[in-house]
């Protein structure tokens, strides 16, 4: 039995040696070979490393954005288009709201002396943003109440700002004219991107805050449609979101449609399943280059047989039985998909980690992409390496040293 199994041992590393020699013997047509089993698996650990990648960064964003606060979007009704600082106070003093914060959008055309920007995005927000971001502000002092209640012309710019109109130049008490307003410049505050991709989602940081009662001022609006809802620490999300919900509506008389309530949370779960399922089809689409390679395959294997007809002839007569053809011709697929298979592996990862910095999203070393491109070129390697393997295992030895 012992010397059974050994001959068995001998002879699989016999056929081992047998395929790397023609492997590399026809060295040219088992790179073009391999390369459809590489080109596939390149795909799939790419596009799936990358997808976590992107995934993992977006979560972390959305974490750190949207930890503990609520998004609520009006539409309004024929009566009431908007939120009036009033209704902002009753929502603020719900017993589940920390704060409110206003946002006020505009893109205004900005100059300092002989530098104009236009399409700059301008964005009013209120003391109790900064209070609940005490970093952000790098020189100077951020917006506070008496800005809020006074609606002063006074801002805080960003760094892309100072780079543009202040290079090299303390901005602090400089004058900015914002869609011609003259604007005083008591602050410089840091951007909050979203890290990269999660940017082109949030829409990343406007270039100038003021006072969100200035920015109605030059919008000419009494009402504000969007705002951020920041709650109590340990409060659940969604009884608040009700509270707020059940607030807005007495405000806007229990119209319908009037206005939306969104946790950050809720968008983190779309997006992770809008990820997943592009990632699944992405690697759908990717494993048919391995469907082509696996082809490719076969081909060859076909061709080897043809050209191996006196090999597979004289071993038959010395005494080679079917399996052990068959079992020589499977390995030879399965170690030619599993070259292929590593190198893909190899090269997918690098390409991944290229696009994750491009993107400037975190890498991901995702190992459930590289066990599925390895299987998979593994599962390519025998079951397109079966129908050639099988074929020579069949041939008549007479006939294949006849046919030599």
């Amino acid at each position: 039995m012992r010397k059974k199994i050994r001959g068995t041992f001998v002879m699989i590393g016999e056929c081992i040696r047998m395929s790397m020699d023609n492997i590399l013997g026809n060295k040219v047509r088992s790179f073009l070979t391999l390369l459809g089993i590489m080109i596939g698996v390149t795909a799939v650990i790419a596009l799936i490393s990358t997808v976590s990648g992107v995934s993992g960064s977006l979560e972390s964003s959305f974490n750190s954005m949207g930890a503990g606060r609520l998004s609520v979007s009006v539409t309004g009704s024929d009566l009431k288009t908007g939120m009036t600082p009033e209704d902002l106070a009753e929502v603020t003093a719900l017993d589940s709201v920390d704060g409110v914060v206003p946002s006020v959008s505009l893109n205004g055309r900005v100059s300092y002396e002989k530098t104009v920007e236009s399409n700059v995005s301008v964005s009013g927000r209120n003391a109790y943003y900064f209070l609940s971001n005490p970093d952000m502000i790098l020189q100077g002092r951020a917006l506070n109440f008496i800005d809020d209640d006074n609606a002063t012309y006074v801002c805080v710019i960003s760094q892309k700002m100072v780079d543009t109109f202040f290079f090299g130049i303390n901005p602090l008490g400089k004058t900015i004219y914002v869609s011609g307003i003259p604007f005083s410049v008591v602050g410089r505050y840091e951007e909050d991107d979203g890290g990269g991709v999660a940017s082109m989602f949030s829409g990343g940081s406007p270039d100038i805050l003021i006072p969100y009662t200035t920015a109605m001022k030059i919008n000419n609006s009494r009402e504000i449609t969007s705002f951020t809802v920041y709650l109590k620490e340990g409060t659940d999300s969604e009884a608040a979101a009700a509270e707020i919900e059940e607030r807005m509506d007495i405000l806007f008389d229990f119209e319908d449609d009037c206005f939306t309530v969104t946790a950050m949370t809720s968008i983190e779960e779309t997006m992770e399943t809008m990820l997943s399922m592009m990632s699944t089809l992405l690697a759908g689409i990717a494993s048919i280059a391995l469907i082509v390679g696996g082809i490719g395959i076969m081909n060859m294997m076909l061709t080897t047989v043809t050209e191996r007809t006196m090999e597979i002839g004289l071993k038959k007569a010395l005494g080679a039985i079917p399996w052990q053809i068959q079992t020589q011709f499977l390995i030879e697929s399965f170690l030619l998909s599993m070259i292929g298979g590593l190198l893909g592996v190899i090269t997918g990862l690098g390409l991944s980690y290229a696009l994750c910095n491009v993107l400037k999203t975190n890498f991901v070393l995702n190992t459930g992409a590289i066990l599925l491109g390895v299987g998979f070129s593994a599962a390519v390697g025998i079951i397109f390496g079966w129908a050639p393997a099988r074929k020579a295992s069949k041939l008549n030895p007479i006939d294949a040293l006849r046919a030599a």
